[in-house]
């Protein structure tokens, strides 16, 4: 009986003597030529350790050209390396007995740091040994492999010496990375001498490196690099790709790197480099989308005027009803076409009228025919002093209350951004003897003017002249309409009209918190030291009951929205507010945090706050206010992780973890963090997820979950969406606050009856659209005390979506801003970051003819070489002209 160890022995020889055999096999595989290059190199390695110093250099020039003119597939190594390899332990020894500083010691190093690619053990860093031995800077003869072996190695030598002392000397490093990046970058290995500078912290060098021809995509893996640094790297990277643009005058990219940073100083720097008016006035349009306006000091009046029109999108109502037509949906559409009550069976033959379904119908209403400029509602000429019960009443006076200024209010829906010709259709409303009419009117005012500026400004001359009246109900429309009409432009005028409201003591809670949400809209991400200032005193004077309300929040809501994107700005001021009253206290740090870092990704926020999600309590009974930052903890992790692709698809796995194992007031933020993740993009499980929480026990949950089905679907016309809120109309039809929020998720489903998006990230850089970021964070914050807020008697809190909306299109258009037709090819987005050649940026494409409607992560390039575009990314309004090149082949 053989043992098991005699069994192993027999066949650890046999092991063994396979592998000799193979050695022998391997001797005999060898060439003829393959024997004569070993021998060769045999016979100089023995001559390069020859005393006689040129017979030695003779030797080691031949072996160095041997190596570099080696050919070799991309899975072998060369020979001459295989060859040399066992030999390499005894150059080691040769080359610490030559003199230091001869040239036979410098080029036997530069010869060893090669072989140390494939010889030396790893980790050892012998390949960067021997070159900074070796003395000689070039790296560029021996090839793209040795460059990126070397570059790797730098790297870590430069971390070990960091580690030791951040003053360590770095000059023998730095010297060979001055020659390794020129090289990269000049040879289509951009993405490695961007790793390489991230590591030594050298970015300038890829500013100097840069070209037309390779700053495309340095740049694309510079800002994808971005979204995974802390601050302040992160703005350095932006930094380099905003200068490397601007060096090779892509004026169009370096200005959507501004907008992505927030920086308008960049933005304006962007536009007085640029000299071609067709070039500015394509900054203009890019400018106008984001809602962003800047000063301009052209010499050319006409020229000056033209662009303040562009950027202030006075023609943007005229370019929208133009998309409609082309797809000819300008029909007006009433809530029913939304409800499709036919299609369900309904408990009831006959749907009564009761005032929150009108309510419900007229933000429904608002939501469908969004600038349309016509409806079969609120646009109909009726008689509108006859306020009788007859079906001819006009529509805003067939509504009680608060239902009047929700239903005056969507009149400037339906006109939206037509600032000339909607204005005058509301103002005979300012002169109906109800007050609450006047308010609606007010705030109409105030929404069809956003997102557009006017020298004239009309809405402003209206709205402050309101704020001060002495019906708070009137002062409501006024001061929302100023917060909706200039989000995001810093106007100074707004400041000074709504900041003595929201710092009067003496106010109503109501009017001062909205007062404050109005001027954080209008100023959001500047963190105004005034207004700041104010709001922090406004929160101390105020008692622990107010604060603990949702008008306190919403003052905390207004707080937040200052510091939006300003990251570690905000520190100063989270101090502060912790000596906030107890009950208040967490809830602002937190909705402070949250804005601070929204779309940024930050994966340290995001951890802080999982880790505040996952705080239990032992007390039995606890007290909403004890848990209520739980909630804002969770929004939080969505409205951080949703401006980056992976950091999203992570946060939507925490969540779902946050719903298994997370406490009730956590559960509560879920949906709406879903929602901020998910703004106009139906992912079919994302809807799933909601339509499950939609039927949970908690009934907070349900009415997170249903608005949030609304911002998800917002202006998509998603049929799967349509049908599960139709199927929710009829589960909840007998509760009235819970149908109220399907039939506004059913209205935000169906936006401009499709045309519109809610979306605040851009497309193509995903940078963040500030004011739209500010007012959707506000009506999410709000929906997590819904039956105070916008499931009670806030429910105009709803016009906070405004700034959010625009247009999904692409339009292109001549210099004049006609519009010219053009083959375009739409697909699905493809990354192309970092990969070699010319990739197709799009995938599965068909070719339409502009304007075109663009989906969640759909891209579009031109179809045709008969025109160029002004813009490098074909989202917007984009102008195109005639290419001088182009010659028509005949069929």
């Amino acid at each position: 009986m053989v043992s098991a160890s005699d069994d192993n022995k027999k066949r650890d020889g046999d092991t063994q003597n396979g592998n000799a055999k193979n050695d022998v096999n391997v001797e005999e595989e060898l060439s003829e030529e393959d024997k004569a290059l070993k021998e060769n190199l045999e016979l100089l390695v023995t001559r390069a350790k020859d005393v006689d110093e040129g017979l030695a250099t003779t030797a080691l020039e031949s072996i160095r050209t041997e190596i570099r003119t080696a050919t070799s597939s991309m899975t072998s190594v060369p020979k001459p390396l295989k060859f040399l390899k066992e030999h390499y332990a005894g150059l080691k020894e040769h080359v610490d007995t030559l003199p230091k500083g001869s040239g036979v010691a410098a080029l036997l190093a530069d010869i060893l740091s090669v072989l140390a690619m494939t010889s030396a053990e790893s980790g050892s860093m012998e390949t960067l040994r021997f070159k900074l031995q070796s003395g000689v800077k070039e790296v560029s003869c021996w090839g793209h492999e040795y460059s990126r072996h070397l570059a790797g190695e730098i790297g870590d030598e430069y971390a070990t010496r960091m580690e030791k002392d951040s003053k360590a000397d770095m000059s023998d490093l730095m010297s060979l990375v001055e020659e390794i990046v020129p090289w990269n970058m000049a040879h289509n290995a951009e993405p490695e001498a961007v790793d390489l500078c991230l590591e030594v912290g050298r970015l300038d060098l890829i500013e100097g490196a840069v070209d037309e021809n390779n700053c495309g995509r340095a740049c694309l893996y510079l800002l994808s690099c971005a979204s995974y640094l802390p601050e302040p790297e992160d703005r350095n990277v932006y930094m380099c790709a905003y200068n490397s643009y601007m060096k090779v005058r892509f004026s169009t990219h370096a200005l959507r790197v501004a907008l992505k940073m927030g920086d308008v100083g960049l933005m304006g720097q962007v536009m007085s480099s640029v000299e071609d008016p067709l070039e500015k006035k394509q900054i203009a349009y890019i400018l106008g989308e984001a809602r962003v306006w800047i000063d301009l000091a052209e010499e050319d009046e006409s020229l000056q005027e033209e662009l303040q029109a562009i950027m202030g999108n006075t023609r943007l109502s005229e370019r929208y009803l133009a998309l409609a037509r082309d797809l000819d949906v300008m029909e007006a559409k009433v809530p029913e076409d939304v409800y499709k009550s036919n299609l369900i069976e309904s408990r009831s033959s006959h749907p009564v009228e009761s005032a929150s379904g009108n309510i419900a119908a007229s933000y429904v209403n608002a939501f469908i025919n969004a600038g349309f400029g016509q409806d079969k509602l609120v646009t109909v000429e009726m008689d509108d002093n006859d306020e009788s019960s007859s079906k001819s009443v006009h529509w805003i006076f067939r509504n009680k209350s608060l239902g009047k200024l929700a239903a005056a209010a969507s009149l400037g829906m339906v006109l939206l951004w037509d600032v000339e010709g909607g204005l005058p259709k509301v103002d005979r409303f300012l002169y109906a003897s109800d007050h609450m009419v006047v308010s609606g009117a007010l705030l109409a005012f105030g929404i069809i003017a956003s997102g557009v500026t006017d020298e004239v400004d009309p809405a402003f001359a209206v709205l402050s002249e309101y704020v001060e009246n002495e019906d708070d109900n009137v002062k409501i429309g006024a001061i929302w309409g100023l917060g909706i009409a200039y989000a995001g432009r810093a106007k100074e005028d707004v400041k000074d009209a709504l900041l003595p409201v929201a710092g009067n003591s003496d106010m109503s809670m109501e009017l001062a918190s909205l007062a404050a949400l109005s001027t954080g809209l209008s100023y959001t991400g500047t963190a105004d030291g005034d207004i700041v200032e104010t709001i922090l005193e406004s929160l101390m004077l105020r008692g622990e009951l107010e604060l603990d309300s949702v008008h306190g929040r919403n003052m905390a809501h207004a707080l937040g929205m200052l510091f939006l994107g300003k990251q570690d700005a905000v520190e100063a001021t989270i101090e502060v507010a912790k000596t906030l009253p107890e009950k208040t206290c967490k809830y602002t740090c937190n909705v402070l945090d949250m804005f601070a870092y929204a779309g940024t990704g930050d994966v340290l926020k995001i951890q802080q706050f999982l880790a505040t999600c996952g705080e239990e309590y032992e007390d039995e009974e606890v007290e909403p206010w004890q848990t209520a930052h739980q909630s804002v903890a969770a929004l939080a992790i969505g409205a951080i992780a949703g401006g980056e692709e992976l950091g999203s698809q992570m946060a939507h796995r925490a969540l779902e973890h946050i719903l298994q194992y997370g406490g009730q007031a956590a559960k509560k933020g879920v949906p709406l963090a879903l929602a901020i993740l998910n703004v106009s993009n139906p992912d079919v499980a994302v809807i799933d997820t909601l339509g499950r929480l939609s039927h949970d026990t908690d009934e907070q949950v349900v009415m997170s979950a249903l608005i949030s089905l609304g911002i998800v679907g917002a202006g998509t016309n998603n049929a799967r969406l349509a049908g599960l809120l139709r199927n929710l109309s009829l589960y909840y039809s007998k509760d009235v606050s819970m149908l109220f929020l399907v039939r506004i998720s059913q209205g935000l489903v169906h936006s401009g009856k499709g045309l519109l998006t809610l979306n605040p990230y851009s497309a193509s850089t995903k940078s963040m659209h500030r004011p739209a970021m500010a007012g959707l964070l506000t009506i999410l914050l709000a929906s997590l005390d819904m039956p105070s807020s916008i499931g009670g008697k806030m429910h105009y809190l709803l016009y906070g979506l405004v700034p959010a909306l625009r247009p999904r299109m692409l339009m292109t258009v001549d210099e004049n801003g006609a519009a010219v037709p053009v083959p375009v090819r739409v697909g699905q987005a493809v990354d192309v970051v970092a990969q070699a050649g010319k990739p197709k940026a799009i995938t599965g494409f068909q070719t339409h003819t502009t304007p075109v409607l663009l989906a969640e992560g759909e891209r579009a390039e031109l179809g045709t070489e008969k025109y160029k575009p002004m813009s490098s990314v074909l989202e917007g309004t984009v102008i195109v002209k005639e290419n001088p090149d182009y010659v028509e082949i005949a069929e």
